[in-house]
Protein backbone atom coordinates (compact mmCIF):
# COMPACT_ATOMS: atom_id res chain seq x y z
CA UNK A 1 0.00 0.00 0.00
CA UNK A 2 1.22 3.40 -1.27
CA UNK A 3 0.85 5.80 1.87
CA UNK A 4 0.77 9.96 1.42
CA UNK A 5 3.02 11.74 4.47
CA UNK A 6 2.17 14.91 5.93
CA UNK A 7 5.36 17.55 5.22
CA UNK A 8 7.18 18.48 8.96
CA UNK A 9 7.75 21.77 9.76
CA UNK A 10 9.11 24.03 12.80
CA UNK A 11 8.25 27.02 13.93
CA UNK A 12 10.04 29.34 16.93
CA UNK A 13 8.80 31.88 19.32
CA UNK A 14 10.89 34.49 20.88
CA UNK A 15 9.37 36.45 22.95
CA UNK A 16 11.31 39.59 24.77
CA UNK A 17 9.25 42.00 27.12
CA UNK A 18 6.04 40.72 26.24
CA UNK A 19 6.59 41.12 22.73
CA UNK A 20 7.12 38.49 19.96
CA UNK A 21 9.00 37.87 17.09
CA UNK A 22 7.47 37.44 13.56
CA UNK A 23 8.94 37.60 10.06
CA UNK A 24 7.01 39.16 7.11
CA UNK A 25 6.84 36.32 4.37
CA UNK A 26 8.22 36.93 0.73
CA UNK A 27 7.32 34.15 -0.94
CA UNK A 28 3.82 32.43 -1.23
CA UNK A 29 1.30 31.48 0.50
CA UNK A 30 0.42 34.48 2.82
CA UNK A 31 3.76 36.68 0.66
CA UNK A 32 3.34 40.09 2.82
CA UNK A 33 1.73 38.30 5.75
CA UNK A 34 3.11 37.83 9.18
CA UNK A 35 4.31 34.28 10.86
CA UNK A 36 6.20 33.20 13.01
CA UNK A 37 10.06 31.92 11.72
CA UNK A 38 9.95 29.09 10.49
CA UNK A 39 10.11 26.50 7.58
CA UNK A 40 10.78 22.96 6.69
CA UNK A 41 12.25 19.86 8.12
CA UNK A 42 15.50 18.54 5.86
CA UNK A 43 16.06 15.03 5.41
CA UNK A 44 17.70 13.30 8.03
CA UNK A 45 17.42 16.69 10.16
CA UNK A 46 16.15 16.93 14.00
CA UNK A 47 13.80 19.05 14.03
CA UNK A 48 15.42 20.81 17.04
CA UNK A 49 18.18 21.37 14.89
CA UNK A 50 15.95 22.91 11.76
CA UNK A 51 14.11 25.57 14.29
CA UNK A 52 17.15 27.21 14.90
CA UNK A 53 18.30 27.08 11.54
CA UNK A 54 15.75 28.36 9.80
CA UNK A 55 15.33 31.17 12.48
CA UNK A 56 19.26 32.24 11.87
CA UNK A 57 18.03 31.78 7.95
CA UNK A 58 15.07 34.42 8.34
CA UNK A 59 16.31 36.48 11.39
CA UNK A 60 20.06 36.59 11.49
CA UNK A 61 19.62 35.51 15.08
CA UNK A 62 21.23 32.34 16.71
CA UNK A 63 18.71 30.69 19.69
CA UNK A 64 18.91 28.45 22.25
CA UNK A 65 15.34 25.88 23.03
CA UNK A 66 13.59 26.70 26.11
CA UNK A 67 10.96 24.19 25.76
CA UNK A 68 8.39 22.14 23.36
CA UNK A 69 5.49 24.17 23.04
CA UNK A 70 3.37 22.11 20.99
CA UNK A 71 2.59 20.07 17.58
CA UNK A 72 -0.02 21.58 15.20
CA UNK A 73 -1.52 19.01 12.77
CA UNK A 74 -4.27 20.05 11.38
CA UNK A 75 -4.50 19.34 7.87
CA UNK A 76 -5.57 22.58 6.76
CA UNK A 77 -3.44 24.62 8.06
CA UNK A 78 -1.31 24.97 5.48
CA UNK A 79 -2.71 25.71 1.70
CA UNK A 80 0.03 23.81 -0.05
CA UNK A 81 -1.17 20.54 1.80
CA UNK A 82 -0.90 18.44 5.11
CA UNK A 83 2.01 19.99 7.30
CA UNK A 84 2.86 19.16 10.35
CA UNK A 85 4.27 22.07 12.84
CA UNK A 86 6.96 21.58 16.11
CA UNK A 87 7.06 24.53 17.80
CA UNK A 88 9.77 25.74 20.15
CA UNK A 89 9.63 28.47 22.59
CA UNK A 90 13.78 29.83 21.86
CA UNK A 91 15.70 32.23 23.92
CA UNK A 92 18.45 34.62 21.48
CA UNK A 93 21.84 33.44 21.90
CA UNK A 94 23.65 35.43 19.51
CA UNK A 95 23.66 36.89 15.75
CA UNK A 96 22.67 40.17 14.43
CA UNK A 97 18.77 40.71 13.53
CA UNK A 98 18.21 41.02 9.65
CA UNK A 99 15.77 39.87 7.64
CA UNK A 100 16.66 37.42 4.84
CA UNK A 101 15.68 33.86 3.21
CA UNK A 102 12.27 33.55 2.95
CA UNK A 103 11.44 36.79 5.28
CA UNK A 104 11.34 40.26 3.78
CA UNK A 105 11.02 41.99 7.22
CA UNK A 106 11.37 40.92 10.75
CA UNK A 107 9.72 42.84 14.19
CA UNK A 108 8.94 42.57 17.57
CA UNK A 109 5.03 42.99 18.15
CA UNK A 110 2.90 43.53 21.76
CA UNK A 111 1.44 40.18 22.41
CA UNK A 112 -2.25 41.92 22.55
CA UNK A 113 -1.22 43.70 19.12
CA UNK A 114 -0.50 41.40 17.03
CA UNK A 115 -1.15 42.16 13.38
CA UNK A 116 -3.05 39.28 11.13
CA UNK A 117 -1.01 36.36 10.98
CA UNK A 118 -0.38 33.16 8.45
CA UNK A 119 -1.32 29.73 8.80
CA UNK A 120 -2.38 29.25 12.26
CA UNK A 121 0.14 31.11 13.45
CA UNK A 122 -2.57 33.26 16.14
CA UNK A 123 -3.81 29.97 17.55
CA UNK A 124 -0.69 29.01 18.16
CA UNK A 125 0.61 32.06 19.74
CA UNK A 126 -2.59 32.40 21.75
CA UNK A 127 -1.48 28.97 23.22
CA UNK A 128 1.77 29.56 24.03
CA UNK A 129 0.38 32.88 25.87
CA UNK A 130 -2.09 31.02 27.78
CA UNK A 131 0.44 28.45 29.09
CA UNK A 132 2.95 31.35 30.57
CA UNK A 133 0.28 33.77 31.73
Amino acid sequence: MNYKSPKLTVDGIILKNRKILLIKRGNQPFKGKWALPGGFVEYEEKTEDAVKREVFEETGLKTKIKQLVGIYSDPKRDPRGHTITIVYNLEISGGKMESSGDACDINFFNVNKLPQLSFDHNSIIQDFIRRIS
